[in-house]
């Protein structure tokens, strides 16, 4: 077993700056058990690529084996509301209920799609920014990086702007659960979270079958009544999926990186002489500070990864932010490069469960980084902003910006 010298998770430490401790699980080892969260750490990009490919690991089991079968604690009763809503969702479904539920979903977000969306990201992007200067500064998270991505799939959905308030808090509360070893406080406000979420979902979706708009809920209702068949749980986790992950990465990578540049004058002051840098800088920063820093897979049939055995019922947990500074892939891993052009990072993960909003996610950061180089050219903070206490979701309690 491997002695972890600084790789812990609910270290304030840590979690301010892991990159270090994942420097030395990459050179301890490609696969070490780590026993506080029952997990197999796999810190190289090079495994975490190929194992997010292997269709011997899974986001869930229970479309082969029982709980009992697989040697796992089923869930506590009182946590099924999240696993009830989470459970159905893509993201954590297999094929074939993955392939037939992505298939419907993916035609939302065809290139052509969110194409489309570009003029009306853009002039709310330009809208909150004009807000931001208006005001003097602000928060950046509350006022730009959240209600931009949240209006936008909040928009796609069909959900009309004066319900928009609670979505944030609920997704917040609902991927606490997403932390290793969560309390039972985090579980109790997910459990609340989730039945809320879907209480308001199955209005939602009622109202859109009596009367049908050019959303995506009522694409899904099109389908649930064609061939798709789509059960209504199914819809109501595919809304709150997209919703979720529709807006968090977004949120995360716009503080993350902004306090990123804030902290390197040089490439703040590159990026603001040359806008053109935005395209790689989005990607860079999306690297540099992975929002997303790791992804947990089941082993459904047993592998090998440098001579370790990793069994059936085990969990293997990818990490993404370890993978995104190997320096077997990225030169100079810990620089930030906004000219980087040589750069595949993982950020969006990988195989079936690759994002499948990774375009539109790439659309609101260009959007927003755009509109705050252009309105606000002399943005800069007013204060150190405090880190969310999250390992596994990575970003900031808010980050104070004056013009």
């Amino acid at each position: 077993m491997a002695v972890f010298d600084s790789f812990d998770p609910w270290d304030p430490a840590f979690v301010a700056d892991p990159y270090p401790a994942y420097a030395e699980l990459r050179a301890r080892g490609r696969v070490l058990y780590y026993e506080p969260s029952d997990q197999w750490l796999v810190p190289h990009h090079a495994d975490v690529s190929a194992l997010l490919r292997d269709r011997r690991l899974g986001r869930t089991y229970v479309h082969r084996f029982t709980h009992e079968e697989f040697g796992r604690t089923p869930p506590p009763p009182e946590h099924e509301p999240f696993h009830t809503l989470n459970d159905h969702g893509m993201l954590d479904l297999e094929p074939p209920d993955h392939t037939r539920i992505r298939r419907l979903v993916s035609k939302a977000f065809t290139p052509r799609t969110v194409e489309r969306l570009k003029p009306y990201v853009r002039s709310l992007a330009d809208e909150l920014v004009g807000d931001l200067v208006a005001a003097g500064g602000g928060d950046l998270l509350t006022d730009v990086a959240e209600p931009l991505p949240v209006a936008v799939i909040a928009e796609m959905l069909g959900i009309p702007e004066s319900d928009r308030a609670p979505l944030r808090p609920w997704s917040a509360d609902i991927c606490g659960m997403y932390e290793l070893n969560p309390s039972e406080e985090t579980a109790a406000r997910a459990v609340r979270a989730s039945l809320e979420f879907s209480e308001y979902l199955r209005t939602l979706i009622a109202a859109r079958r009596k009367t049908p708009g050019g959303d995506l809920v009522s694409a899904l209702i099109a389908a649930h009544d064609e061939d798709d068949r789509l059960t209504e749980q199914e819809m109501v986790s595919t809304c709150a999926l997209l919703l979720n992950a529709g807006h968090e990465a977004t949120v995360n990578t716009t503080v993350n990186g902004w306090w990123a540049l804030f902290r390197d004058p040089a490439q703040l002051a590159a990026l603001r002489a040359d806008h053109s840098l935005v395209p790689t800088a989005v990607e860079e920063l999306m690297r540099y500070d992975t929002p997303l820093q790791l992804f947990e897979r089941w082993v459904l049939d047993e592998i090998e990864i440098d001579g370790t055995t990793i069994p059936r019922g085990a969990e293997v947990a990818m990490l993404f932010g370890s993978a995104n500074h190997d320096p077997a892939v990225f030169t100079a891993p810990d620089r930030l490069d906004l000219a980087r052009r040589d750069n595949p990072h993982i950020s969006f993960s990988a195989g079936i469960h690759y994002c499948i909003g990774a375009p539109l996610a790439r659309i609101e950061l260009a959007a927003s980084m755009t509109a705050l180089l252009e309105h606000a050219p002399t943005l800069r903070p007013t204060a150190e902003p405090e880190r969310t206490p999250n390992f596994v979701i990575r970003g900031l309690k808010g980050l104070a910006v004056e013009v």
